[in-house]
């Protein structure tokens, strides 16, 4: 697959733009309280990283968990692959993901942090994908994309194209 199949659809300025808003946001509205941000990979690291430097927290905990819908193509499984998670009961927790599609990862970690308050946070939104098991808004929305596989920034197809600093929508064949 060439590059040239990438059709740029949100630019690096744009996205650390709105990545700082995000995080001024989220701290305005947990002023001074704990939180921890549990980020699920391999798509958020991108978005995670600068959303946390762009957040004002002085007790700010961070946590990764890979979890997974899709395989090696564009379409879900329809079926979460979840690692294991940590207690965080009792906590305010910022579950953070790069994408919310067709909501079921979020919804399938949201559920199993039921000891916890849960916000969510999620770079794009494809509201055109959801099903009726999954989470149907996040707390914190980056942008609202249409019904397009996409790439950059951390989101991948088959392991390639995180690094790219643009989203891109990958054109079909």
């Amino acid at each position: 697959m060439s590059q040239n199949r990438l059709k740029p659809l949100l630019k690096a300025r744009a996205i650390h733009k709105r990545v700082k808003e995000l995080g001024q946001q989220i701290s305005a509205d947990h002023p001074g309280q704990p939180l921890t941000v549990l980020a699920l990979l391999d798509g958020a690291f991108c978005f995670v990283a600068d959303l946390v430097r762009c957040m004002d927290q002085p007790d700010l905990r961070l946590h990764f968990v890979r979890a997974s819908s899709y395989g090696k193509n564009t379409t879900s499984r329809g079926k979460v692959a979840l690692e294991p998670l940590p207690d965080l009961s009792g906590q305010t927790v910022l579950l953070v993901d790069d994408i919310l599609d067709t909501g079921r990862t979020m919804q399938a970690v949201k559920s199993i942090l039921s000891g916890a308050i849960v916000h969510t946070c999620v770079l794009l939104d494809k509201p055109t994908r959801r099903v009726p098991d999954g989470l149907q808004c996040a707390d914190y929305i980056g942008f609202t994309i249409p019904d397009t596989f996409v790439v950059g920034y951390g989101l991948d197809h088959g392991g390639k194209y995180r690094h790219l600093p643009d989203i891109c929508a990958l054109a079909e064949n």
